[in-house]
């Protein structure tokens, strides 16, 4: 009996292995952002601050399109944020659709950002590769 209890318990904590502690390589987090509020951003940079607190090592992604992208101005509220968010290894991306009809420029934007064709193609894109999807 002791040995059949034993068995059970060593297959109960083998079958839950998958389901503990995420692990960094397996955690890649995408976060969308197409709005102007400050209150949204801050919110957004908490969750992606959260993450890498709990699960160092895990990629972040922040994608801004819409209204949030002139929160991503140099000059924005949130522009000491974003800096932060960048030197901890968060990677904020901004829309360059949303860019042109904008009528913003690279030169316009936070220095540290980078820069993909699409906000919403690139959301779809992370996702369909398997990140996990936020929208505060």
């Amino acid at each position: 009996m002791k040995t059949l209890l034993s068995a059970a318990t060593l297959a109960l904590a083998l079958l839950s292995l998958p389901f503990s502690a995420h692990t960094a390589s397996a955690t890649k987090v995408v976060v969308q952002i197409s709005d102007d509020a400050p209150r949204t951003w801050n919110i957004a940079l908490n969750n992606a601050d959260n993450v890498l607190a709990a699960i160092p090592g895990a990629e972040v992604e922040i994608v801004v399109y819409g209204p949030g992208i002139g929160m991503l101005k140099a000059e924005s509220t949130v522009a000491n944020r974003v800096a932060k968010a960048v030197s901890s290894g968060i990677k904020v991306v901004a829309c360059e659709n949303t860019m042109r009809k904008a009528k913003l420029n690279p030169q316009d934007m936070h220095a540290d950002i980078g820069y993909v064709p699409s906000g919403v193609v690139e959301i779809m894109a992370k996702q369909g590769d398997g990140w996990s999807y936020l929208r505060p």
